[in-house]
């Protein structure tokens, strides 16, 4: 029993840090907050944390006998082993493709935009090269607004109505955050006026304003949007300046 506990314990040991280092360089580099909970990543690292710290080393207590010759031990180690890579590298692929890219302004909301969001082959145009998406691109924030063409801007708009790709999965029209300012001040309302959040919603969204000492019957705030319920952003009107994400359950 000993030896089973001896190679439990290792195997835990080395698969939980190099789990632990994996997301915690993505996680540092992308996925902080507000990034995790937008993503939705949640799902994918229950499947990696199943397979690579729990079921992996459990596997390896059970097959442990010490009776066993080495040839068979390594054998049977070797295919738990295996499959813990295949999971954990289908985890980090998945992580990595989803990671997020930029927080963008575009239109009446906000909306992060992960790296598999991205029109194939897009790119930034010359003029905005500055903003172009790189692999080692760290989440940025920027403006998406639509084209001044108005036939452009209608094609757009149908493509993201019929499941294609919208302005902010487009690079080339994206801009400096800056430059967005009064579009996203003009943007900004009370939460009784945004029509992303139910009732109670807006109730427990105000309540939260509330607590955080903000007002919440003050143009200040505009939905960011991702895969999960959106969160509420706060903004102080007078400069923009970012005050808090609030989550709405």
């Amino acid at each position: 029993m000993r030896f089973r506990f001896k190679a439990f314990a290792w195997h835990l040991f080395g698969s939980a840090s190099a789990l632990s280092m994996t997301l915690c360089f993505l996680y540092l580099g992308w996925y902080h907050w507000p990034g995790w909970y937008l993503a939705n990543m949640p799902a994918v690292l229950a499947i990696m944390v199943g397979v690579d710290v729990v079921l992996g080393p459990l596997l390896t207590f059970i097959i442990a006998d010490p009776g066993k010759t080495r040839r068979v031990l390594a054998r049977d180690l070797g295919c738990i082993v295996l499959v813990q890579l295949v999971a954990f590298t289908y985890g980090t692929i998945t992580l990595w493709n989803g990671r997020p890219l930029y927080y963008a302004f575009s239109v009446n909301c906000l909306s992060v935009v992960q790296a598999q969001d991205l029109e194939h082959g897009s790119t930034a145009s010359a003029r905005n090269a500055a903003l172009a998406p790189h692999w080692y691109s760290l989440p940025r924030w920027i403006w998406a607004p639509l084209p001044n063409d108005s036939d452009e801007a209608r094609k757009i708009v149908q493509s993201a109505v019929q499941g294609g790709y919208d302005v902010t999965a487009r690079p080339g029209y994206f801009r400096p955050w800056a430059s967005g300012a009064a579009e996203l001040r003009g943007q900004l309302k009370r939460v009784d006026d945004i029509k992303f959040f139910s009732l109670k919603e807006k109730e427990l969204l105000k309540a939260r304003m509330t607590v955080m000492g903000l007002a919440p019957d003050r143009a200040d705030a505009i939905p960011l949007t991702g895969r999960k319920r959106p969160l509420l952003a706060v903004f102080d009107p007078s400069n923009l300046r970012l005050l808090a994400y609030i989550e709405p359950n």
